[in-house]
């Protein structure tokens, strides 16, 4: 499986780094206030790619963040259950027997 994975991975860069060399011409990218960025294309998308791929991170991190602690509120609660089944498990009695006849 792990070869097929690096087999995979050396596919997909040899196919980005074709995308890279065929997308080298200049873009303007114009913002507010009369401020424009230059550069390559590939480097444009490959900066919004990353922009994009960090905010969602941190779009996903108080979820994240919120599982952990209800997690763990369950852990704490599971072994104080388990605590007080153990105490409050009591020895087997015996059964009656009855010698009168």
């Amino acid at each position: 499986m792990k070869f097929v994975s690096t087999i995979v991975g050396f596919i997909l860069f040899i196919l980005f780094f074709g995308f890279a060399l065929k997308n080298t011409q200049e873009v303007d990218l114009h913002f507010f206030l009369n401020y424009e960025l230059r550069g390559p294309l590939v480097l444009m998308l490959l900066g919004f790619f990353v922009a994009g791929a960090a905010l969602g991170i941190l779009a996903v991190t108080p979820t994240v963040f919120r599982h952990r602690r209800e997690t763990s509120k369950h852990k704490s609660t599971i072994v104080a259950l388990q605590t007080v089944a153990r105490t409050n498990v009591s020895q087997p009695q015996p059964d009656s027997v009855n010698t009168q006849q």
